[in-house]
């Protein structure tokens, strides 16, 4: 049996979506390519050909791993959390790294959707895993190459 992936209801939106582009807009321009690429002549010496279907592969790599997610996932209300001040999926969390004194703020989610860029930290990551359950006030640790970093949570919003 496999593992649930937990979304929030915006991302299984935007991965059903995704799938159903590829399966549709994604699969005819492939198709395109590789029978243009045919009509260049000899198969056996033909990059474009290869390409083509190097990118089919690619493609459908993508879908069958949409398929995947999609299957096994469970949309999470934040609103259906425990409401007890404790860090949670979807939680927002400011923290403060007490070894360089800098404050950061991340939002839980899973790991489909975590992106660094948009501060969506993964609960599955080494510091998210560390701040799931705490409370304002209380430290969060982990390990790093270069030795543990400590994290005091300052604050904790629910939502998403």
């Amino acid at each position: 049996m496999a593992d649930f992936v937990y979304v929030s209801r915006e991302r299984m939106r935007e991965l059903q979506e995704e799938l159903h582009h590829l399966k549709t807009h994604g699969r005819a321009e492939v198709a395109r390519k590789i029978a243009e690429a045919r009509s260049h002549g000899d198969l056996s010496e033909n990059a474009d050909y290869d390409a083509a279907l190097q990118e089919q592969e690619l493609l459908e790599i993508r879908i069958a791993k949409l398929e995947r997610i999609l299957a096994n996932a469970k949309v999470i209300d934040p609103s259906e959390l425990p409401d007890d001040e404790r860090v949670y999926l979807f939680s927002t969390v400011r923290l403060r790294n007490l070894r360089t004194n800098t404050e950061l703020t991340f939002t839980l989610v899973s790991a489909e959707e975590a992106d660094i860029e948009k501060n969506r930290l993964s609960v599955t990551s080494p510091l998210g895993k560390a701040l799931l359950g705490k409370k304002v006030g209380e430290i969060a640790e982990t390990s790093t190459p270069s030795g543990t970093i400590r994290y005091e949570i300052l604050s904790i919003e629910r939502g998403y």
